[in-house]
């Protein structure tokens, strides 16, 4: 989760840097920044039209250049980002869809229960003609849509009985505005009364209704008494401009943010005494104040700032988000971060989109669960200081520079998804090249498996989980109720000899018991060097003859259990024990038919039984090796007591074998302790 984390940081700073070098390649060849202003004189009426469309301002009764201009600069300063975007917008000829509503619980769900937006629906009464024709409404639906207006169409044909108890007897245009300033609050429906069915008037009538909701100051002493006011709202924004109404983009805003920012248009047509716009900073017009608890702070100033919807919504949302915003942005991060699954997973092209799916189901489910307490959290009562705490952090973080960098590369790439997708999928490709090549140096083989191995291995990993035991979750020791019950002996009866050899995990074996053997009165190695040195010659002619006869043992052994141990297998060290060898070597076939519990007490020396784990049954001898324990030599235990050395144990488990080489007792499931008897009183040595 880390690795992708990382990888999806760094795409966001590649983001960054590819962004700032798109600006500087615009700077070079246009010799303009997206922030620099541009002067209304210079353009034509046509781009100076296409400003005034994009920001909500009617111009129909302006037929010259001058008066637009004017218009223009009214309404905010330009910006070359802002014209460029308007330009592309109108440029795209895309077509937007428009709702059909299918009755009364449709209409109801859609636009009298929508309590923040604004909602346009022509009304085809029965055996009526429509009361805007289908060209004009393509083009209302299409200038609406600008401001985030939903349209529709309700024909009264799909249910006649909801029209009449409306009172829509004839054709008409009808349109949804929140009633209140408090968020949720009620819906209420204004009818279209104008004689004029042109899209202009209609576009005028929608504006004039959206900014009555909009408080508006036309006096100094009313903007006194509402700046130095304490209300709910925390976050409000003052447009000062010398306008008759508010741009339709400002007051579709006070719809959207309806109980989280306040608006209010301060027209400054006929005032003569200025000076209470200086004292709290106001020096020019038209101009955008956010007022927080924080200080004052002049929208316009900082990158992708346009008076425009797109931005300003931008903008407020990253000051005062919902939760649902946050929610959004989290799901988002979280997917981005899980499709880095598909190119950081190496091997088979099936097995990257099964990676894939079942991180995304995953993260996903991970998402929802911990957003769950968050909500239950944020509705106590004794969290509303948390809350507003956050929201300062988030005022002080958003309102700086870097901030409006970061506004500004969202609203670039979103503009842009063909970029996007593009520069995410080269990002993928890169870090898949770097994992393949670091894999490769590690000399992993999960690089080159294509994709029939991978869903055999996928088959085998399933059918070994759905048959057998799970062996990772039955760590050695683990005590249970069910040791003793007889479910491997059955299922190894229902499938004899055809069933598949589980892919148990090795996890168990670092769990098992490990010591290393001693015998009782050994000497020190110098003692042990000298002894050897002095009789070369005996020792030389007593290992020919234990050589021998151990080579005649083990020709009678078992053949099988002398080839499951591979060519090279590591021994124990070459050092003699002599308590092995005086109570292992000149008895091998006493040795073989003697109890694996017993032990012989001949000689002066003996194995030291007390550093051995009370439920290992005794011995001297490996049966994967055929060897004789060494002094020093680690050795290691099953469940079922019988002892190994450790390497020839681990090599045998290793192999697939997952059971004890003399009882066949499962080496990851526990048996009861070995109980062992008492010795004789003949036994115990004198």
């Amino acid at each position: 989760m880390w690795v992708k984390l990382c990888c999806l940081l760094l795409y966001f700073l590649a983001l960054f840097v590819l962004a700032r070098v798109f600006e500087a390649v615009a700077w070079y060849e246009s010799g303009f920044l997206a922030t620099q202003l541009v002067d209304p004189v210079a353009l034509s009426f046509r781009k100076l039209r296409t400003i005034l469309e994009c920001r909500g301002l009617g111009h129909s009764g302006l037929p010259e250049k001058k008066d637009v201009r004017e218009l223009v600069e009214k309404s905010g300063d330009l910006m070359e980002g802002e014209l460029y975007s308007a330009l592309k917008e109108e440029e795209a000829s895309e077509s937007v869809s428009s709702t059909n509503f299918s009755g009364e619980m449709h209409f109801y769900e859609l636009v009298e229960d929508t309590k923040d937006g604004i909602w346009l629906v022509q009304v085809i009464a029965n055996d009526r003609s429509p009361l805007v024709g289908k060209v004009h409404w393509e083009k209302m639906v299409k200038k609406v849509s600008r401001f985030g207006i939903r349209t529709g169409t309700f024909n009264c044909s799909s249910d006649p009985r909801y029209c009449r108890r409306r009172g829509w007897l004839k054709s008409t245009l009808i349109m949804s505005v929140p009633q209140t300033s408090t968020s949720k609050g009620k819906v209420m429906l204004k009818e279209y009364s104008g004689r004029k069915i042109e899209v202009e008037h209609i576009f005028k009538w929608i504006t004039a209704h959206a900014a009555s909701r909009i408080k508006t100051i036309y006096n100094s002493e009313h903007l006194k008494e509402e700046w130095n006011k304490s209300d709910q709202y925390h976050v409000k924004i003052y447009l000062f401009a010398n306008l008759d109404q508010p741009p339709a983009f400002f007051s579709a805003l006070s719809v959207k943010f309806t109980g989280r920012v306040e608006f209010i248009f301060v027209n400054v047509e006929n005032w003569d005494n200025k000076s209470y716009m200086a004292e709290i900073g106001v020096y020019k017009t038209p101009s955008y104040i956010l007022r927080t608890p924080e200080g004052i702070y002049r929208y316009g100033n900082n990158t992708g700032e346009f008076i425009s919807l797109r931005a300003m919504d931008s903008f407020l949302r990253s000051l005062q988000p919902e939760v649902n915003d946050l929610f959004v942005l989290s799901l988002v991060l979280v997917n981005l971060m899980a499709w880095m699954d598909l190119f950081i997973t190496q091997g088979a092209t099936i097995k990257r989109f099964v990676v894939l799916i079942s991180t995304l189901g995953t993260y996903n489910s991970l998402l929802i669960i911990s957003w769950l307490p968050v909500l239950g959290f944020l509705q106590l009562p004794y969290l509303d200081s948390f809350y507003e705490y956050s929201l300062k952090l988030f005022r002080y973080s958003n309102t700086t520079t870097l901030a409006s960098w970061v506004r500004a590369d969202w609203m670039f790439y979103s503009s842009h998804p063909a970029l996007f997708l593009s520069t995410y999928l080269g990002h993928g490709l890169l870090i898949d090249y770097f994992e393949k090549k670091r894999r490769r140096n590690n000399n992993t083989d999960e690089v080159n498996a294509n994709n029939l191995e991978w869903l055999s291995s996928l088959w085998d990993w399933y059918t070994s989980y759905l048959f057998h035991p799970i062996a990772s979750f039955q760590h050695f020791p683990f005590d249970s109720d069910w040791d003793e019950d007889p479910d491997l002996f059955l299922e190894r009866l229902a499938f004899p000899d055809l069933w598949l050899h589980p892919l148990i995990p090795t996890d168990y074996i670092k769990n098992l018991p490990m010591w290393r053997f001693k015998c009782l009165g050994v000497h020190s190695d110098e003692e042990m060097l000298e002894t050897f040195q002095d009789s070369e010659s005996d020792s030389d002619s007593e290992n020919k003859e234990i050589f021998s006869s151990e080579k005649e043992v083990s020709e009678d052994d078992d053949l099988n259990t002398f080839h499951s141990r591979s060519e090279g297998e590591p021994r124990c060290g070459a050092e003699a024990c002599s308590c092995a060898n005086k109570y292992c070597h000149h008895e091998p076939y006493e040795r073989k038919a003697r109890s694996y519990g017993s032990y012989s007490t001949a000689g002066d020396m003996e194995p030291d039984w007390s550093a051995w784990p009370s439920e290992m049954l005794h011995c001297t001898e490996c049966v994967v090796c055929l060897e004789n324990f060494a002094n020093g030599c680690l050795l290691m235990g099953l469940p079922c007591g019988h002892v190994f050395h450790q390497n020839c144990i681990v090599m045998w488990l290793a192999g697939g074998r997952h059971c004890c080489p003399v009882c066949r007792w499962a080496s990851y499931k526990k048996k009861q302790p070995y109980a062992h008897p008492q010795p004789l009183s003949s036994d115990v040595p004198s």
